[in-house]
C-alpha cells in the first residue's frame, strides 16, 4: 500500500533566522545611549575609587618621590588619631543642623509660595536666586557680615545688642556656617517642594474640608504622604551635600576656632595638600565614601516605612 506523502515534509526548509533582530537593534541603541553616562562613570567614579583604596595602602611623598607599601597602617592610624573624633562630632553637627533647618524652612517657604497671590512668582525668584550666585562670592560677602565689625553685629548695635565675633567662637562659628549654608541652597529643596505640591490633588483637600479636617490635619494626612518621595530625595540629596562642604568652611573659619568647624572634607584636605600625607588622606576619603553610602543605604530602606508610595 502506496504511502500518502506528508504535506509537510514538501515544505521549502525554512529561512535561518536574521542576527539582526528588532531586539537587538534596540539593545544597541539603548547601550550606546548610556555609553556616555557609563563611560563617565567607570572613569571618574569606579576608577578613581580603586586608585584612593590602593592609595590608603601606601604612603606617599610627593615631594620626596617615594611611594611605599604601608598595609593596613593607615587604617590602624584612624584609631589613634586624637583629632578625628573632634572632625566626626562637627561634621554631625553641620549635617544635623543644615538638614533640619534646610529642609523645614524649605518646606515652609514652598508652602506659603504656593499660595495663587499676586506678585507670587516674584518671591519665589528672590527665594531661588541664591543658588545660582557663585558659592564662593556667597561666602566671601557673608564673611564680611559676619566680622566682629560686620554688617550683622553693625544692625545689632542699632538695636543696642552687642554682637559676638560670630567666626571666633566655637559655637557661633559652626551656627553661622550652618546658617550661611541654609541660606544658600534652601532655594532648591523649596522648588522641590513646591513642585510636588502643585501635584496634590485639590479634590482631596475639597473632601477633607466637607469632613471638616483643619488646615493642620490636612498637611499631616494629605500633604506630607503624598509628598514623601520628594522628602526622600530631598533629604538624600542635603545629607550627602552636608558631608562633602568645604568652600564655606575654607573661606570662613578655615576649620577653626580650633577644630570646632573642621568638618571630614575639610580634614581630608589638611591632611593631603596641607601636610602632604597623601595615603592618610586617602583612607579618610574611603571613611567619608563609607559614611555617605551607609546614610545613603539607611534612607533608602526606610523609604518603605515612611514614603507613601512604597507602603
Amino acid at each position: 500500500m502506496a504511502r500518502t506523502p506528508d504535506p509537510a515534509s514538501e515544505l521549502p526548509p525554512a529561512a535561518p533566522r536574521p542576527f539582526w533582530t528588532i531586539a537587538r537593534r534596540d539593545s544597541v541603541a539603548g547601550l550606546l545611549f548610556a555609553a556616555p553616562q557609563l563611560g563617565g562613570t567607570l572613569v571618574f567614579v569606579l576608577v578613581p575609587l580603586v586608585l584612593v583604596f590602593w592609595y590608603s595602602l601606601h604612603e606617599w611623598n610627593v615631594l620626596a618621590n617615594t611611594f611605599n607599601y604601608t598595609g593596613t597602617r593607615n587604617y590602624q592610624q584612624l584609631l589613634s588619631d586624637a583629632t578625628l573624633p573632634s572632625v566626626l562630632l562637627a561634621s554631625a553637627l553641620f549635617s544635623a543642623g543644615l538638614v533640619v533647618l534646610n529642609m523645614s524652612l524649605a518646606l515652609l517657604l514652598a508652602v506659603l509660595l504656593n499660595q495663587k497671590l499676586a506678585g507670587i512668582t516674584v518671591f519665589r525668584t528672590l527665594f531661588f536666586s541664591p543658588v545660582v550666585v557663585s558659592l564662593v562670592a556667597w561666602t566671601i560677602v557673608w564673611g564680611f557680615l559676619l566680622q566682629h565689625n560686620g554688617g550683622i553685629n553693625g544692625m545689632l548695635g542699632l538695636l543696642g545688642i552687642e554682637g559676638p565675633n560670630w567666626l571666633r567662637t566655637p559655637t557661633t562659628a559652626m551656627l553661622s556656617v550652618i546658617v550661611v549654608q541654609v541660606f544658600k541652597n534652601v532655594g532648591l529643596n523649596m522648588v522641590l517642594f513646591l513642585a510636588a505640591l502643585q501635584g496634590v490633588p485639590r479634590e482631596l483637600y475639597e473632601a477633607a474640608c466637607i469632613d471638616g479636617a483643619s488646615r493642620f490635619r490636612q498637611f499631616r494626612r494629605i500633604t506630607l504622604p503624598l509628598i514623601s518621595p520628594t522628602i526622600l530625595l530631598t533629604s538624600i540629596i542635603t545629607i550627602v551635600g552636608s558631608l562633602q562642604v568645604f568652600a564655606q568652611i575654607a573661606v570662613l573659619t578655615q576649620g577653626g576656632p580650633g577644630v570646632s568647624t573642621t568638618v571630614l572634607v575639610y580634614y581630608l584636605y589638611q591632611q593631603t595638600f596641607q601636610f602632604h600625607r597623601f595615603g592618610y588622606g586617602s583612607t579618610l576619603a574611603i571613611v567619608l565614601f563609607a559614611i555617605v553610602a551607609l546614610l545613603t543605604l539607611a534612607q533608602w530602606q526606610m523609604r518603605r516605612r515612611f514614603v507613601f508610595h512604597e507602603q
